[in-house]
């Protein structure tokens, strides 16, 4: 396992400590059985993120189990961030006044307001649309609406049912080409398939084609089982590979950058033909030279989810030379979305989920 996740779970653990220690000094004067209920519901709850992990291939469980675990799992790494965050501010304030003896229940109450607002917040994607202009030309028309989204992270946290609303946003804008950056599906095909979710996924209508980019998370879930899902289904995986649409446009799918053998800059460079209009998809927004060396003329990524939730989006802006939105350089037009769905905690706190709308004009 690498030292980062490593570290993560010490850190979440020791979260927790804090945590349950604090809620046991709070409830000090409650029954013992109080304190005993209290003590057993907390970890079973701040444990059910590793059992959502070891379970998430499972197909023994129900899906309605796995998805509960998974939301109440992975929320709990949101909970506790919050918590500790409050804790510690309240407890500063209780070093300086002695008197003060609610900060557990101040933390909890603003906690539990924060994520009843994160969770609506996420249910509700925003459209953004941008008007680009190409100067290439191609062939019969020289307009094209493209709508391009990322991250969904189909399986125990996005479901069938929020499948279905994605679905439906995306048709109801008639795109001529839609783009998926990479992270379809979240860490196991497993509930992707048992959920049937390819019947939706059909739905989509782009007359022109749907293209994807693979993301890290479809080499979590097993690449080769990912792209035997997407032979079910309309979206054409480009895994290091390009397509040129009759009209004159290629679309470029590079592999996920942790790939050890993924094509550089320099062979697209070579297999390309900068004469013609060129999208990139490419799932981590890494190196963002290479798309204006390969002569791109737009740039489509994901996987920063802008941060999910406050304040780890400055820690993504830091990260990420564009960590989210629309920045032009020279011809190059680069998009990074904070995703349509999210990985894990089902939370938007100061981000906001999207699908994004090019309305792309090109050279006569």
């Amino acid at each position: 396992m690498p030292i980062f996740f490593i570290l993560l779970l010490i850190s979440y653990l020791l979260g927790n400590v804090y945590i349950f220690v604090r809620g046991l000094q709070a409830f000090g004067h409650f029954p013992p059985l109080f304190r005993g209920t209290y003590s057993v519901l907390y970890w079973i709850c701040a444990l059910l993120l590793i059992a959502s992990f070891v379970l998430r291939d499972s197909k023994q469980i129900p899906f309605s189990l796995g998805h509960t675990i998974f939301q109440i799992g992975s929320g709990w790494l949101v909970f506790t961030l919050y918590m500790v965050i409050f804790l510690a501010c309240t407890d500063l304030i209780r070093f300086f006044n002695k008197s003060f003896s609610y900060g557990f229940v101040i933390s909890l109450a603003l906690t539990i307001s924060l994520l009843i607002y994160g969770f609506i917040n996420y249910k509700h994607p925003d459209k953004q649309v941008f008007n680009i202009s190409v100067n290439k030309h191609i062939k019969g028309k020289d307009k094209l609406k493209i709508v391009a989204t990322s991250d969904w992270h189909l399986g125990l946290g996005t479901d069938y049912k929020m499948l279905k609303k994605y679905v439906d946003l995306i048709n109801a804008e008639n795109p001529d080409i839609i783009l998926i950056g990479g992270d379809l599906i979240d860490n196991s095909v497993v509930p992707v398939i048992s959920q049937e979710m390819e019947r939706e996924l059909n739905r989509l209508n782009a007359p022109m084609g749907i293209y994807m980019a693979p993301g890290n998370h479809e080499y979590i879930s097993g690449i080769k089982e990912c792209a035997e899902f997407l032979r079910k289904t309309k979206i054409q995986l480009l895994r290091d590979s390009a397509v040129t649409l009759p009209c004159g446009l290629q679309i470029i799918g590079r592999d996920d950058y942790r790939v050890a053998n993924r094509l550089s800059a320099n062979d697209w460079a070579r297999l390309s033909d900068k004469s013609m209009p060129t999208i990139i998809i490419d799932h981590q927004p890494y190196n963002l030279g290479e798309a204006q060396q390969i002569g791109a003329d737009i740039q489509f990524s994901g996987h920063t989810h802008d941060g999910q939730v406050i304040p780890l989006k400055y820690l993504t802006n830091y990260l990420f030379d564009i960590s989210y939105g629309y920045e032009k350089r020279e011809d190059t037009h680069f998009y990074v979305s904070s995703g349509l769905s999210l990985w894990g905690p089902p939370f938007r706190i100061g981000t906001n989920s999207e699908f994004v709308v090019f309305e792309c004009s090109f050279a006569k």
